[in-house]
């Protein structure tokens, strides 16, 4: 039942993620996710077979933590009208998902402190917290196609540009190290991460 309840919230949490995304474009002049109707909250505008449904359960079979994408929102980058245009767009998808991880991380708080909700409540807002917070954490990496490798091209010099080409040539061998043998090795800064925000232990 866990396993089901993850999935769904990381369905809405990787569709909030990638409307931000369109949204942050569409605020800087840049109109091709609404024009392609990805400007929309409807899941079913933004699922992948693949990345939202297969993908979690092998991560959380094999890897012990549940993780997936939705379709990447269209992005014209010659229509935005900011120097660092593509970086804010980037960041605007997993500042969504930190987001909603303070909301629900405010809501435990306050249960703690005034019992505001019942327990399985509070389970999915933790399921809710610690989801948004490994999507925020796993998109800032700046390994291609993620979010962090292009908030690091946006502000990355000229000099250092064969940095670039090298992670672009390359990203799939550092993806599948990251997701399958380093994960680990990064889920004790998610559980920092939940315990500051909620004020509980995972």
């Amino acid at each position: 039942m866990e396993t089901i309840f993850s999935i769904i919230i990381l369905i809405f949490s990787v569709v909030i993620h990638e409307f931000s995304h369109g949204y942050a474009a569409d605020k800087l002049g840049d109109p091709t996710a609404r024009l392609a109707g990805r400007l929309t909250l409807n899941p079913f505008a933004h699922l992948s077979l693949f990345g939202s449904f297969i993908f979690p359960l092998i991560t959380y079979s094999l890897g012990g933590f549940i993780f997936g994408w939705a379709k990447p929102v269209p992005y014209n980058p010659y229509n935005i009208r900011h120097k660092y245009g593509d970086a804010i767009v980037a960041v605007a998808g997993p500042g969504s998902n930190f987001l909603l991880a303070v909301i629900f991380g405010v809501l435990i708080r306050l249960n703690v402190a005034y019992g505001l909700f019942p327990s399985p409540f509070i389970d999915v807002f933790a399921l809710i917290v610690v989801i948004n917070i490994i999507l925020g954490i796993f998109n800032l990496i700046p390994i291609p196609p993620l979010d962090g490798s292009k908030i690091l091209f946006n502000f990355l010099p000229v000099r250092y540009l064969f940095i670039k080409d090298f992670l672009e040539k390359y990203w799939p061998v550092f993806a599948f190290i990251l997701v399958f043998f380093l994960w680990k090795f990064i889920l004790p800064l998610v559980h920092l991460i939940f315990s500051l925000i909620t004020g509980i232990a995972v």
